[in-house]
């Protein structure tokens, strides 16, 4: 069992030992601190914060323990209660709030959640911001509210709906257009969150919605990360009703990925790669994904005339790269979609829309579409980590071994090949190392992560 603590927030696994694993000691612990630096931060008279949750089984319990630490603070909150990441974002600047704190472990299964911290423009804290939080919730320096200064919980579940209202009226979402195709989709909303707001936009762009794994009671059905091995029910689904194509989303709705009209995965690297394509081809202009990510959105960029740059791991590196290169659409090769026309944040809900507007636009289908673009093939595997493996030393040895070839250490460490690339490091959001490669075919793509474990194992 876990607790980590990174720029994707405070995670960790129900239950176990206080400091060890996400308790409620230590939910009300990283709540608190947050509240006290969003106090130092802001430097107001009244404060507000917007708290919303994933469907997880431990959701209700972990929201209701971090917005009682907050009125303990004298700050006010907003409860939207079940609710994606992306509406969380886009709520609190609607809500002129202070900040927003997400309940959500997002791809990671049931027995995990996490406080995703948000700052007054509804984007993640960065590195430094993270820092000073750990610091705070280290000190005995935290003071609470009196009785006459407590804050106030105030609920609004409308935030759903404002969110699609938002997505609708983005320039580059043909709604008429979308409407008059009459596709046929079925979406995995993984019984979480998605199961709710994904058809909800649908039905809003007049598509037949075919709903598999959409109660949201936080049992999720299959391993909640989106990949080809955990959807043989949507791949059934979509060939049984004859969809246009399937959709599904992790439990936060910030990952999204396609399946195509023969029950075939579109591939979650193509996701930002099919939107951008829709994007830059009416708005031209730059992208950045992260160095985990296909090549194909440097390509797709260029045929554009853009230019492509690739940011650390993690959604505040890549929005921070995003602002600095003025992007018109960037992400994740995870699914995630950043579109700046509506926010910088992670947003399947803009992903779908802006998909559904390259499918009009292109008058293809799924699988007509995904052979337009160039084609490469990702391996995505890991090893656990336990106490005496010298992650840094391990890493720090493969870039002494490949020093000779095109190196990236501004992340773990990435290796590009000529035809094909490794990237390894810790990862954010699990206690593990992540190998991902890329080449040109999927067998050399896991053949060569292969390769790199043994490396690996071997220097440990």
């Amino acid at each position: 069992m876990t607790l980590i603590k990174s720029i994707s927030g405070i995670r960790g696994t129900i239950g176990g030992q206080v400091g060890e694993n996400l308790t409620p000691i230590d939910a009300v612990k990283f709540a608190a601190a947050y509240g006290v630096w969003l106090k130092q931060h802001r430097q107001k008279t009244h404060y507000k914060v917007v708290v919303g949750r994933d469907a997880r089984i431990s959701g209700k319990m972990i929201q209701s323990l971090v917005m009682n630490t907050l009125i303990g603070l004298g700050i006010d909150v907003v409860d939207v209660g079940l609710s994606t990441t992306p509406t969380v974002e886009v709520a609190v600047p609607m809500e002129q709030a202070d900040g927003g704190i997400i309940l959500t472990a997002s791809h990671n299964p049931k027995q995990w959640n996490a406080l995703k911290l948000l700052n007054e423009k509804g984007e993640f804290l960065d590195a430094v911001e993270g820092a000073k939080i750990l610091d705070i919730a280290e000190s005995d320096t935290m003071e609470f509210a009196d009785v006459d200064s407590l804050g106030n919980i105030k609920k609004n579940k409308a935030y759903i709906d404002l969110h699609i209202i938002e997505v609708l009226d983005l320039d580059l979402v043909t709604v008429n257009a979308i409407e008059a195709q009459r596709f046929k989709v079925v979406v995995d909303g993984v019984n979480s969150s998605g199961g709710v707001a994904i058809p909800l936009l649908l039905e809003r762009l007049g598509v037949d919605v075919i709903k598999i794994h959409c109660e949201p009671n936080g049992h999720f059905p299959h391993n909640p990360e989106p990949l080809k091995e955990h959807l043989t029910d949507l791949s059934e689904a979509v060939k049984k009703h004859n969809a246009d194509f399937g959709i599904v989303v992790d439990p936060d709705v910030d990952r999204l990925a396609f399946m195509d009209e023969n029950g075939d995965m579109f591939g979650e690297e193509y996701t930002l790669v099919a939107c951008a394509d829709y994007v830059l081809s009416k708005t031209p202009g730059n992208t950045v994904s992260n160095m985990s990510s296909t090549r194909a959105l440097r390509d797709v960029t260029e045929k554009h005339g853009g230019t492509y740059e690739a940011s650390a791991v993690g959604e505040v590196n890549v929005v921070k790269l995003m602002k600095k290169n003025n992007v018109v659409i960037g992400g994740e090769g995870n699914g995630g979609i950043i579109y700046p026309e509506s926010h910088y944040g992670r947003d399947a809900l803009v992903g779908v829309a802006l998909f559904l507007s390259l499918l009009v636009d292109r008058q293809m289908s799924v699988s007509e579409l995904k052979k337009t673009y160039p084609s490469y093939f990702m391996g995505k595997k890991k090893i656990q980590l336990t106490p005496d493996l010298d992650v840094d030393g391990i890493l720090k040895a493969i870039e002494n071994r490949y020093q000779n070839e095109k190196l990236t250490t501004i992340d773990g460490v990435k290796i590009d090949f000529s035809e094909s690339w490794v990237h390894l490091r810790k990862s954010n959001t699990e206690p593990i190392i992540r190998i991902y490669t890329e080449a040109k075919s999927q067998d050399e793509a896991d053949t060569l992560a292969d390769k790199f474990i043994k490396e690996i194992k071997a220097i440990s």
